[in-house]
């Protein structure tokens, strides 16, 4: 198989990729002015460095992290990709988000890369952040205790790219592959907080002789005895046939009066 191709590629795309150094396919500038310490509860939106390793995603579109805005902050326009300048290690700033709106605050320690018009930067941030193309960067990573990545690391990085048409259909395949994850980890997170709710309000508080929600049809009071009491009647084959419980919709919670 020829090498300046991929294994798996879009039907109707046959062209080799070509290879170039990243340097002559974008300009470059970093972020300033500004670290966590300078996050507030309301103002101007801003991405730090450290999101791209507590909340990765290939595009940021929305910011929950604020500041007062300083004299000669640097801002998106938009599509822009950022790389963090430093990190624990060299596999943490081996990574690259893609800026999805104009208007936002690029703090300190992000290099910023600002593509060619050919080059798509959903594409690059993918490439950057995988395969040969992560692991020369991890190469170039500098320092011990803390890790450093510059300008010009990053120029000498060696990137293989298609034709526009394909990068973009790269692009736009892996975003919508984010957010149906981001779209299922919601809905799990949801699960989680209603099961936490469940296991708070199913089982009696104390004093109560009764939980404070029941599946309809129940409404004697619990029993309460030592566990030592009921142990010695449980044998190790013995199995509670509780896992059918949320398997079907054939159950009604009822709420009671505690």
């Amino acid at each position: 198989m020829n090498k300046m191709t991929p294994q798996i590629r879009f039907q109707g795309f046959t062209d080799d990729w070509e290879e170039r150094k990243l340097g002559e396919l974008a300009s470059f500038s970093k972020g300033n002015g500004y670290t966590k310490n300078d996050l507030v509860e309301f103002g101007d939106p801003i991405i730090l460095y450290g999101r791209l390793y507590t909340k990765y995603e290939t595009v940021i579109e929305k910011v929950d992290t604020f500041v007062n805005k300083k004299d000669k902050s640097i801002i998106s326009e938009g599509s822009e990709v950022i790389v963090p300048a430093s990190g624990e290690s060299s596999e943490d700033i081996s990574r690259a988000s893609v800026v999805g709106k104009s208007g936002i605050i690029l703090g300190g320690d992000l290099n910023i890369i600002k593509p060619v018009n050919y080059i798509d930067s959903i594409f690059l941030a993918l490439t950057i952040s995988n395969g040969s193309q992560q692991k020369e960067m991890s190469k170039r990573a500098q320092g011990k205790s803390v890790v450093h990545l510059h300008n010009s690391d990053l120029k000498q990085v060696n990137i293989l790219y298609p034709k526009l048409e394909e990068q973009q259909k790269i692009g736009s395949f892996f975003k919508q592959l984010d957010n149906t994850i981001a779209l299922h980890q919601r809905m799990l997170d949801l699960l989680k907080e209603q099961k936490k709710g469940f296991l708070q309000k199913m089982f009696p508080k104390n004093g109560a002789k009764v939980p404070e929600l029941r599946f309809s049809g129940f409404d004697d009071d619990w029993e309460e005895r030592k566990l030592i009491d009921i142990a010695g009647n449980i044998s190790d084959g013995d199995w509670i046939e509780a896992n059918h419980i949320f398997d079907t919709g054939d159950y009604r919670i009822v709420q009671t009066g505690n």
